[in-house]
């Protein structure tokens, strides 16, 4: 399994050259682990863990699903082309910037907020300590 960890920020970069490495970065982004992913999913984690690490891919009728809960598009998923967020432009009739844009703004609030989510449990673990 790769335990790279990219940037959240630039996780539409070339740093995520595979379907697996696209996974786990489009999953970092929206502030998921494996294991809340697999559950959301209903697989097992060890199954999203194979697909990060490109073992194996998951079944075609998946890619939409993840794409979906990911908020990335299923042509940026399979291939890497376009920046992931195209798709919001079929559903909203906005300047393609505007979304990619938008989903940018929205994958960085989720990592805000797992990033204050942990440094709330690390100051309470830091109180109890105390």
């Amino acid at each position: 399994m790769s335990t790279t960890i990219l940037d959240p920020i630039d996780h539409f970069a070339t740093t995520a050259p595979t379907f697996g490495g696209r996974l786990q970065a489009a999953r970092n982004a929206k502030g998921l682990s494996i294991a809340r992913l697999g559950e959301k999913l209903g697989v097992e984690a060890a199954k999203v863990a194979v697909w990060e690490s490109d073992t194996e891919a998951p079944r075609a009728n998946r890619i939409p699903t993840l794409a979906g809960m990911l908020n990335v598009s299923i042509i940026w998923l399979m291939t890497g082309e376009s920046n992931g967020t195209t798709h919001i432009a079929e559903t909203y009739d906005r300047p393609t910037i505007v979304n990619d844009t938008l989903g940018e703004i929205a994958q960085l609030k989720a990592t805000l907020l797992d990033a204050h989510d942990k440094l709330e449990s690390l100051e309470q673990r830091l109180r109890a300590e105390g």
